[in-house]
């Protein structure tokens, strides 16, 4: 079955950081310490630097071994005994002496969202999105090391480039497709090919008009899953013939509920070619913060959410557009396990897989649940 039933049993995989340590001890002599003499002192590695040329014999005489000298700098990387080094402090031709120290190799975090809706057991499986393509709709995406972007456009005048200037699509994007590496943080579906659409300027603000045309975008590039972390209280029936044409064409749209925590989903959510999402906290609690209405269709993690932002940093946010790209991740993630299923099949496979939550007017269909719906 794929491998899928030996993903369930071995769960998460646990990655270790390596530590390398440079302390070094040498060969024990009986007495709980020890060195290549055998008088049992005990030698430490440090970093010794010369006001000019590196001069390796004052270590060996003072009972020492040169490690490494390097090529650009007057610097001897050596094993010495502690009070030579104490020692040759005080040698007028030395600069400094530093004792060598341990460092870890950066590890890769899951943000909690990642694991709360349960994506990680479905990448043990061996499932990242491959081969789905995904629009992110918003302030475009910045160049950032742990994101890779496919391509995409602008529909801002004042701003040609689908770089990102605000924050906002950069975090968004990391939801989604944050790369699977020994760093950072990683998406729900890391492996997808992820598209910037600019439609929201440096300031977040921008046109009806200009989400239709990033909609239409979407629909003439052959993207899968569209994602709008955005929205308004006002409607358009252009925007609306925009999403209802792109959904009767293949495409599948999410769409943030909204931030204004009363009743009322915000539009392009509202319309029915589009999956309205609300946020919960970790204790699957609605947020405060998120629009509610009969419209509503799944909830996702939108509290604290850890993704990538600006200027190659990473950031924590708040809001349904943190949770919108929960679920279009999710959605990737369906697509890759059965490239065949069609937008229709997959959202209402994520429906019927959610986590019932409560009331539908607060919380639709429920939690959406990663492993159920692509298993």
């Amino acid at each position: 079955m794929k491998s899928k039933l030996l993903g369930m049993f071995l769960g998460f995989i646990l990655v270790f950081t390596m530590v390398f340590s440079t302390a070094s001890v040498s060969a024990n002599n009986g007495n709980g310490k020890g060195n290549g003499n055998g008088n049992g002192v005990e030698k430490l590695d440090y970093l010794i630097g010369f006001h000019e040329k590196a001069d390796s014999d004052v270590v060996t005489i003072a009972g020492g071994e040169v490690h490494h000298e390097y090529e650009y700098m007057p610097v001897l990387h050596v094993t010495l005994p502690k009070k030579a080094a104490e020692a040759l402090a005080k040698n007028p031709n030395i600069a400094y002496i530093e004792e060598d120290a341990p460092v870890e190799a950066t590890a890769q975090t899951t943000p909690w969202g990642v694991s709360h809706i349960r994506a990680t057991t479905v990448h043990s499986w061996g499932n990242y999105g491959s081969g789905v393509r995904v629009a992110v709709l918003d302030t475009g995406i910045a160049s950032h090391t742990d994101l890779r972007i496919s391509g995409g456009a602008s529909f801002i005048s004042s701003e040609p480039s689908y770089q990102d200037y605000n924050g906002h699509g950069t975090h968004v994007a990391g939801t989604i497709a944050a790369l699977n590496n020994s760093y950072g943080v990683i998406g729900v579906a890391p492996s997808v090919n992820l598209y910037a659409v600019k439609v929201l300027d440096r300031n977040g603000s921008g046109s009806l008009s200009g989400i239709a045309k990033g909609i239409e975008w979407a629909v003439n590039n052959n993207m899968d899953i569209v994602n709008m972390s955005l929205g308004g209280s006002s409607g358009s029936t252009a925007l609306q013939q925009a999403a209802d044409n792109a959904y009767n064409r293949g495409v599948l749209l999410i769409a943030a509920a909204g931030n204004t925590g009363s009743n009322g989903i915000q539009f392009p959510a509202r319309y029915n070619s589009v999956i309205a999402v609300g946020a919960v906290n970790s204790s699957n609690q609605r947020a405060s913060f998120s629009t509610y209405g009969s419209q509503l269709e799944l909830m996702a993690p939108g509290v604290n959410v850890q993704s990538t932002y600006l200027n190659n940093t990473y950031s924590s946010l708040n809001g349904t557009s943190m949770a919108a790209p929960h679920v279009a991740a999710v959605a990737a993630l369906v697509k890759s396990e059965y490239p065949w299923a069609s937008n229709v099949q997959i959202r209402q496979r994520l429906r019927d897989t959610a986590t019932n939550l409560g009331s539908s007017t607060y919380f639709g269909y429920g939690l959406v649940d990663a492993l159920r719906a692509a298993y």
